[in-house]
């Protein structure tokens, strides 16, 4: 028998914030028990994305090698930027999580001029943003979570010789291409975290940084 509303609402209202989080990744390390298909920081990447988007089997479709991570980690330590594809993504990316690292978080939509050159020249603001920023992208983890068209002009660019980011979190959801991108991303053997398919979204790559973020912030990590 369902428990009625108030008693959901008053026993959910005594959780305390920080609680919630524990008891939902106890679940999810209950539900996914060993052997998983991640280990180490990887594993706390993964549960994090399983955490936002409430989906267990999301681990058969994720691409989280060591190295990558490691390269996230380490960019993070040395302040690098963190340059999202949506407003929704950088809004997920809260500072007191960059700024103990002396890291910073920018939208590239908000870059000068995206307007005029996605007018100018008859294409998506993701694409000019990924134009505009040029140079910005360097050294930088750069999050697209919505727009296929980001990550393709993105692997473009770097195919012209543009210096590459410290890594790349590609996770465009949609229908139109934003599986094809992620295959290209992969195949292009670039530093990156991805889920394949269909899924994926803003919220899941900000959760990507929120968890590296985090390793990178621990005394034992360092």
């Amino acid at each position: 028998m369902t428990r009625p509303f108030s008693d959901i609402l008053q026993t959910a209202s005594r959780i305390p914030p920080e609680e919630i989080e524990a008891r939902s990744f106890a679940i999810i390390d209950e539900e996914l028990p060993e052997p998983r298909p991640f280990s180490g920081f990887a594993w706390e990447v993964a549960r994090r994305l399983i955490h936002t988007s409430g989906d267990i089997s999301l681990p058969a479709d994720l691409y989280l090698p060591e190295e990558a991570i490691m390269r996230g980690i380490e960019a993070l330590r040395h302040g690098c930027s963190v340059l999202t594809d949506t407003r929704m993504a950088l809004s997920g990316i809260p500072l007191r999580r960059l700024s103990p690292l002396n890291c910073s978080a920018h939208c590239l939509l908000d870059l000068p001029g995206v307007e005029e050159q996605s007018r100018k020249l008859g294409i998506t603001r993701s694409r000019a943003a990924i134009l505009l920023a040029g140079e910005r992208l360097s050294g930088s983890i750069i999050a697209i979570g919505n727009a296929p068209t980001a990550l393709l002009t993105l692997l473009e660019l770097l195919d012209e010789g543009l210096p590459e980011p410290a890594l790349i979190i590609g996770m465009p959801v949609g229908f139109v291409n934003a599986a094809e991108s992620k295959e290209l991303l992969l195949q292009s053997g670039r530093s990156c975290l991805s889920l394949r398919g269909r899924r994926g979204g803003s919220p899941l790559v900000a959760s990507v940084v929120n968890a590296l973020a985090l390793i990178a912030g621990r005394k034992d990590t360092q």
